[in-house]
């Protein structure tokens, strides 16, 4: 198993978020990370890249603990980040944000994401390289996102929040991205709420209710149980 979580708890002071969380991505899997707001899916994802240090737990990364790492050691050991709200740099291009983050994967001469690469996949970004990255739109600057944390080369990618606030037409488009990335074989890990978008990429799927796992299976048993959709996922 490429990542795997078991018996996370997490605390922001004496406030526990998390309570025994339990999660697996496996090499080329598309797995999700569902519930409602607030129920600890963002914390789950800053407790694996380092962002938030887990109380007790194990975090393991291609067999190795990962758990208590530096968030850089994290990221140098094969795992990107798309955060939630994109956090690009504002004050740097979109050719300068891409290669703020640049790196050749370990043993591999020749990176499969280059900054030409990128600009293939989003020819949006391509076309605006010289502007800001307070100058984008949202869904430009998720499309930034998206390339800043493929341009580590990530064994796994993490998105948090893939789509939220984006228009239907920079949805439809970063679902089309993550599905020519699945089809390349890269490892994803999603957070989103676009249960149609989800169901039809992902391989399995994890439901997460005040921070405790309720419900893990395949994309064929979520989609033919609306009582369980309705219970933890409904508005």
């Amino acid at each position: 198993m490429m990542l795997t979580v078991e018996g996370l708890e997490t605390c922001y002071g004496e406030s526990r978020i998390l309570f025994g969380m339990a999660l697996e991505v496996d090499a080329g899997e598309v797995v999700t990370l569902l519930g409602r707001n607030g129920m600890g899916k963002t914390t789950t994802v800053r407790s694996i890249m380092g962002l938030v240090r887990p109380r007790a737990g194990r975090i393991a990364f291609e067999g190795k603990e990962i758990a208590g790492l530096p968030s850089y050691k994290i990221a140098q050991a094969g795992l990107g980040l798309v955060p939630e709200g994109r956090q690009v740099f504002p004050n740097l291009t979109v050719r300068e944000n891409l290669l703020a983050t640049a790196r050749a994967p370990d043993g591999r001469r020749v990176p499969r994401w280059t900054l030409e690469a990128v600009t293939r996949l989003f020819p949006a970004l391509g076309e605006r390289r010289g502007a800001y990255g307070d100058q984008l739109s949202g869904g430009e600057q998720q499309m930034l996102a998206i390339g800043r944390a493929l341009m580590t080369n990530p064994k796994l990618l993490i998105l948090d929040e893939a789509t939220e606030g984006l228009a239907p037409l920079i949805r439809a488009e970063i679902w089309r991205v993550l599905e020519a990335l699945k089809a390349e074989g890269q490892a994803i890990l999603v957070i989103d709420k676009n249960l149609e978008a989800l169901t039809h990429i992902a391989d399995r799927h994890t439901i997460i209710e005040k921070g405790h796992v309720v419900w893990s299976g395949g994309s064929a048993a979520l989609a033919a149980d609306p009582d369980l959709r309705s219970r933890y996922l409904g508005v």
